[in-house]
C-alpha cells in the first residue's frame, strides 16, 4: 500500500519510518531536498540502532530503506492510500497543504493529519472530502511509542475511521478513538499538569528539581513535568496551551506567565540548549 507523509521533521520521519517497516511504500515529501536527505540520514541512524539491539535484522533494514522514496512538491501523493501530514502546528499552513493534496489526490485517498492540537474538523473544511479527513496523533518517538490517538472531525466517516484504526493496528500502534475537542485527550490531561508544575516553580512553591522529583517518586512518571516540558519544547507546550485556553475559553486553561516569558526570551528548551534545565547542544 502506498502511503506518503508530508514533513521530514522528528515525527515525520518517524512516521515514515514504521510506514516502510510495516511493508508500507513510503513518498517522504518536504519542502526541500536537504530536508529530506537528513530525514533520511536520521531513519538510518534509527534503524541501525534497531539492528544493533537485535529487534531488526540487517536484511529488513535495507528493505526498510528500499520501501522510501522523496520529493518536494506534493503532487508525488497522488496515488496513496493514506497521507499523514507531520508539519508544524500552524494552522495557515495545513491549510495550504490539505487544500493542495485535496486537488492532487484522487477521492479515496485518506488525508490525515499528526496535529497534537489544531481542530481536525477545522482542517477537514479546507477541503471537499471533510468525511475522508481524519486525525492521527503519533507520539514521540514513533516508532517506540505504541499509541495512536486517532481523532474523528465532525464530518469523518466510519469507514474513515475504520480504515485508519486498522492501519494503526497494522502498524503494531494501539488505536484509541478521540472526539475533535480542543486538545483531544493526551493534551488536554498533560499539557495542564505542565502548566501547574510551571506555576508551582513561579510561586516558590518548591524548586525544578523537588517538583520534578515528586512527580517521578510520588507519581511514578518516567519524567518530571519541567523535564518533559523542555523535551517536548516550551514554545509547543505554550502554543497548545493557547489552544485550549481559546477553545474552552475557561481560565484553569490560562498560561502561566513564567511559560511565556521563558518563551519570549527564547528558553525552549531542549532544542534550544536551555529551558527549565541546561543541555549541551550538538
Amino acid at each position: 500500500m502506498k502511503m506518503s507523509v508530508i514533513g521530514g521533521g522528528t515525527m515525520g520521519n518517524g512516521i515514515a519510518h514504521v510506514f516502510a517497516q510495516n511493508g508500507h511504500d513510503v513518498t517522504l515529501i518536504d519542502v526541500k531536498a536537504e530536508y529530506t536527505a537528513k530525514a533520511l540520514k536520521t531513519i538510518e541512524g534509527n534503524l541501525a540502532r534497531q539492528v544493533k539491539k537485535e529487534t531488526l535484522t540487517e536484511a529488513d533494514m535495507k528493505a526498510t530503506l528500499a520501501r522510501l522514496s522523496t520529493a518536494t512538491d506534493l503532487a508525488a501523493a497522488k496515488g496513496s492510500a493514506l497521507v499523514v501530514e507531520a508539519v508544524f502546528e500552524s494552522f495557515p499552513v495545513k491549510k495550504e497543504i490539505f487544500s493542495t493534496l485535496d486537488a492532487a489526490c484522487g477521492p479515496e485517498t485518506i488525508l490525515a493529519s499528526n496535529t497534537s492540537s489544531i481542530s481536525v474538523t477545522k482542517i477537514a473544511a479546507t477541503t471537499k472530502r471533510a468525511d475522508r479527513v481524519i486525525g492521527m496523533h503519533f507520539m514521540n518517538p514513533v516508532p517506540v511509542m505504541k499509541l495512536v490517538e486517532v481523532i474523528c472531525g465532525q464530518a469523518t466517516s466510519p469507514e474513515t475511521l475504520a480504515c485508519v484504526t486498522q492501519i494503526s493496528k497494522d502498524l503494531g500502534k494501539v488505536p484509541v478513538t478521540v472526539q475533535d475537542y480542543p486538545g483531544f485527550i493526551s493534551n488536554r490531561v498533560l499539557m495542564p499538569m505542565i502548566n501547574e508544575a510551571v506555576y508551582c516553580l513561579m510561586e516558590g512553591v518548591a524548586e525544578r528539581d523537588a517538583i520534578d522529583s515528586v512527580m517521578k517518586l510520588g507519581m511514578a512518571h518516567p519524567m518530571g513535568p519541567l523535564a518533559l516540558a523542555d523535551f517536548i519544547g516550551l514554545d509547543i507546550c505554550l502554543d497548545i496551551m493557547n489552544v485550549l485556553h481559546d477553545g474552552f475559553g475557561d481560565s484553569k486553561y490560562r498560561p502561566c506567565p513564567l511559560l511565556r516569558r521563558m518563551v519570549e526570551a527564547g528558553y525552549l528548551g531542549r532544542k534550544s540548549g536551555r529551558g527549565f534545565y541546561e543541555y549541551e547542544q550538538k
